[in-house]
């Protein structure tokens, strides 16, 4: 609250400075010097001198008329025109008394103005055919309208610095610096209770379809604060700019600022509409997968747990992947409207990047190779982000899956990357359900019968247990003797688990057999080898 309090006393006492310095300090400002002359056509990148253009000649930062010139040569008659006229408005200001007289002279190829103040007569430009902004015009009615525009804009800026008209417009901008308060404190308000909202949305929920609609509802927030924040900016920016224009010796520094921002100012807009694009966008992938997920539920379309997990990985991946994408598209739009939009010609880098892209297809034939293969694998549903596979002679989670890569964390912690196109054969190990398989030795001077019937006991104790028993998805199956080893007689058992729980089935039930054993004395069967010896005559 009180950094907030802070803010704004500043800025009310730095626009309160400038409301005063208007009304009490105004001789000051004829003393200072002259900002930069900049007009729209400062920051415009065309490089060609000789293309005709027309910009405004300003008089307290209102256009008087429009002059057409070469690009090289208008800058400088404009700012010759303008420090004339500033000159002119000096001498007349000072000066209650003095007449003002604005005069044309000439013939249908050349007039000059003249603009006479008491005794004194200034000549201000000299306009020939090239000048003639408007076509149907002739260059006497021209000039005559630019005499007129000159003489009204003089006598609009000796009104507006009487002290009347000063403070008439001094309460408008305490209205206005009031309202630009109010309307801050309204939006503060709310930008804090969205933020609040998104710091809730961040939770993570239990259900699938809950979580898809969490992520939508969280980008459409994003999206509102993203634009509450603009709308503050444009208050503030747009306040303060209004609030320099209400007077005539910061009318000047409006336009110079106006003119300054352009660029940042397209750039900033570009960059905030991409993003609300790229959020908007996400929010519609939520909503996608989130009518897809509730169709599944409503037309009995997921029968078991395990088809419900599979989906909740795929649509996973699916998400990953299409946000990926969207982003790479609105990102690359958004780049070339900005440098469209900052004067430079795109088609030529269009055409170019048509080029280099059938040069990279011949050069990258494994990138093409990677993304199609990669295609596939999603689109096969070979295995997705958290799934357990084994891919040739490395193993693990999938943690990264995109149309170029796959990245994969082993047992110990390595993340090992495979290009999509060197994939061949996979091993899922977590597609829909999984297996425990457990080979048993058991000695050979053991019991088979006693053997088997006491590891079944043991497994139907765990499939019976509540905890092990959301784990597996049916009765263990013993499937009786595999193989006579070096360590006794193997017995072997299947768990069939859910995705990933394998393991953990496996060990506990190794613990559970070794503590059976003990109690009822089997020995764990240890490596044994016989050797015959004989004795030869």
């Amino acid at each position: 609250m009180g950094s907030t309090i802070k803010k704004y006393f500043f800025y009310w006492v730095l626009i309160s400075t400038i409301i005063l310095i208007n009304i009490f300090a105004t001789p000051i400002w004829s003393q200072l010097p002259l900002l930069p002359k900049l007009n729209l056509e400062t920051f415009k990148l065309d490089s060609a001198t000789n293309t005709k253009v027309s910009a405004c000649v300003y008089l307290d930062g209102r256009c008087l008329f429009e002059l057409s010139d070469r690009k090289s040569n208008l800058g400088q008659r404009i700012k010759y025109i303008e420090e004339r006229l500033s000159e002119i408005k000096d001498i007349y200001l000072k000066s209650n008394q003095a007449q003002l007289n604005v005069s044309s002279r000439g013939d249908q190829n050349q007039q000059s103005l003249d603009v006479a103040v008491g005794a004194k007569k200034i000549p201000v430009l000299t306009l020939d055919r090239k000048d003639v902004v408007v076509r149907g015009v002739n260059l006497e009615s021209q000039a005559e309208q630019i005499a007129e525009q000159i003489e009204r804009g003089l006598e609009k800026a000796r009104k507006e610095r009487q002290s009347s008209f000063l403070l008439k417009q001094a309460k408008l901008a305490g209205v206005v610096l009031l309202l630009i308060i109010l309307s801050n404190f309204v939006l503060s308000r709310s930008l804090k209770r969205l933020h609040q909202v998104k710091l809730s949305l961040r939770h993570d929920s239990e259900s699938f379809f809950s979580q898809l609609e969490l992520r939508k509802t969280f980008n459409l927030k994003e999206v509102q604060y993203r634009l509450l924040q603009l709308t503050q900016l444009i208050v503030w920016v747009g306040g303060f700019l209004l609030i320099l224009s209400l007077f005539p010796d910061t009318r000047l520094a409006q336009l110079w600022i106006i003119t300054a921002l352009k660029i940042p100012l397209r750039l900033i807009v570009i960059i905030w509409l991409c993003y609300v694009l790229v959020r908007l966008s996400y929010a519609a992938i939520a909503r996608l997968n989130s009518v897809i997920t509730n169709n599944a539920f409503t037309n009995n379309y997921v029968l078991n747990a395990d088809t419900n997990h599979r989906l909740q990985v795929r649509i996973n991946t699916f998400s990953r992947l299409f946000r990926g994408i969207i982003t790479f598209f609105w990102a690359g739009i958004a780049l070339f409207v900005a440098l469209s939009m900052i004067g430079l010609n795109v088609t030529p880098l269009l055409a170019g990047a048509g080029v280099l892209g059938l040069a990279f297809s011949f050069a990258a034939q494994n990138l093409i190779k990677d993304t199609i293969n990669g295609l596939l694998i999603i689109l096969e549903d070979q295995y997705a982000v958290g799934d357990v596979v084994t891919i040739g002679e490395v193993g693990g989670l999938v943690e990264n899956l995109n149309l170029r890569i796959t990245q994969l964390r082993d047992g110990e912690g390595r993340l090992i990357t495979i290009p999509n196109s060197s994939i061949n054969i996979v091993a899922n190990h977590s597609n829909g359900w999984s297996r425990s398989d457990l080979k048993i030795p058991v000695s050979y001077q053991t019991n088979v019968d006693e053997a088997i019937e006491l590891i079944e006991q043991i497994a139907n104790q765990m499939y019976q247990d509540c905890e092990c028993r959301d784990k597996i998805l049916e009765p263990p199956q013993i499937l009786g003797v595999e193989d006579f080893a070096e360590r006794g007689f193997i017995v072997r058992l299947w768990f069939k688990t859910e995705p990933l729980k394998q393991w953990d089935i496996s060990r506990e039930f190794r613990r559970r057999l070794k503590n059976a054993f003990e109690e009822a004395g089997i020995p764990l069967p240890l490596p044994q080898q016989q050797i015959w010896l004989s004795r030869h005559n």
